[in-house]
């Protein structure tokens, strides 16, 4: 599976888990009238890490990627 696909459905992934998680809260809410608030931080600080990690891994592939292109051209005296 090439990594472009991979990172496309973790990301829908992690959506559907923040509008599900969303959705369950507010029921929650409604029914009880207290919000969990330690539990929302805790779960949209995990969701906001593994977003940010994801395009880490992406960034640090294209800089390689950049880097091989840029040396390969510097090798045949093209700039």
């Amino acid at each position: 599976m090439p990594s472009s696909r991979f990172s496309k459905i973790i990301v829908s992934l992690i959506l559907v888990m923040n509008i599900s998680f969303t959705i369950a809260i507010l029921c929650i809410f409604l029914q009880v009238e207290r919000e969990p608030t330690t539990l929302i931080a805790a779960f949209f600080a995990f969701t906001t890490g593994e977003l940010a990690l994801l395009a880490g891994i992406k960034n640090k592939k294209a800089s390689k990627e950049d880097f091989k292109r840029n040396e390969s051209y510097s090798k045949r005296g093209e700039y």
